[in-house]
């Protein structure tokens, strides 16, 4: 069957809607898989399968090396931002204080002028001056005034008086956040979390070949799946087993340690190709048409 003749129409002293869907003009859109979304056992800041897991109160599960370190440069970050914004505060004070004592040189330099003259006088017989009362050809005496003036004179053309725009240092926030969920987070709050393997192979499985598996139900846990942990014990539940029996019995199924409802921490996960839990699955990209080649610029397109 022959094809359209609209589409093999190339004569035209434009580019038709069929070739610039070729060429990968305008919005892009592309459904992420399974490759692109986190599994539940992997680390929120190396995406690599967790080593000594710790969970926040928020769900989010990370390395112990990793949200060690992280909060760390927090820390340290927020000492930067503390002693610039001190400085900046100091700056500021003795620039008030410069201005005031300015201000007051003003104050006394009109005061003086009003009783003793504009011009002023020399007791000296022998110092010779010109009529406009400078003290020579060569040196001017420059006033306050005009000091003020020069300092604050905005002429692009003058490297010494080219303007600047200083850059103003808010006041830093002093407590640490979490990585994933931008929450405050302290390391006090975060608790080792306890994943149950599968050994009924009898063989031992690889960090990277590990499956786990609910203690309860012995259900194998996947990204289908929403999954609890309790923050007084660690130990990691699917949610169905939560609700049946920990939330009735308020105890752990595993250690028999004492537990209430506010204890279940629902861990977060990115999901699957399917479902993605909230997040959002379709990755966008704009493109327009460049000179002379058909590809161009690209640029992320504009949420709608």
């Amino acid at each position: 069957m022959p094809q359209r003749h609209s589409k093999n129409n190339n004569d035209l002293a434009f580019f038709t809607y069929d070739e610039k869907r070729k060429l990968g003009y305008g919005t892009q859109r592309e459904r992420l898989g399974k490759d692109s979304i986190k599994p539940f056992d992997a680390c929120s800041l190396c995406l690599k399968p967790f080593i000594d897991p710790l969970c926040c109160q928020k769900g989010h599960v990370f390395c112990k090396e990793c949200i060690l370190e992280c909060l760390l440069s927090q820390k340290k970050d927020i000492q930067r931002k503390v002693a610039a914004h001190a400085a900046q505060e100091k700056q500021e004070k003795e620039e008030e204080d410069e201005k005031i004592m300015l201000q007051k040189a003003r104050e006394l330099e009109a005061f003086d002028q009003q009783n003793h003259g504009a011009v002023p006088q020399y007791n000296d017989r022998n110092y010779s001056r010109d009529k406009n009362g400078f003290h020579g050809a060569n040196s001017v005496k420059v006033t306050s005034y005009e000091e003020e003036a020069l300092r604050t004179m905005k002429a692009f053309w003058l490297p010494s008086a080219t303007p600047d725009a200083p850059v103003k240092v808010d006041v830093p926030s002093t407590s640490t956040v979490c990585p994933e969920g931008k929450e405050k987070l302290k390391l006090k709050t975060l608790f080792p979390i306890i994943f149950t393997e599968d050994n009924s192979d009898g063989k031992k499985s690889s960090s990277l070949d590990r499956t786990f598996i609910c203690p309860s139900c012995k259900v194998t846990l996947t990204n289908t799946l929403s999954l609890v942990a309790l923050n007084t014990c660690g130990h990691v539940f699917c949610k169905k087993c939560a609700e049946k029996f920990m939330v009735v019995d308020k105890v752990c199924l595993v250690c028999n340690k004492g537990c209430k409802e506010r204890n279940l921490v629902k861990l977060e996960k990115g999901g699957t190709g399917f479902a993605g839990h909230g997040d959002h699955l379709e990755a966008r990209d704009f493109k327009h048409l460049g000179s002379g080649s058909g590809l161009g610029l690209v640029r992320p397109a504009t949420k709608t």
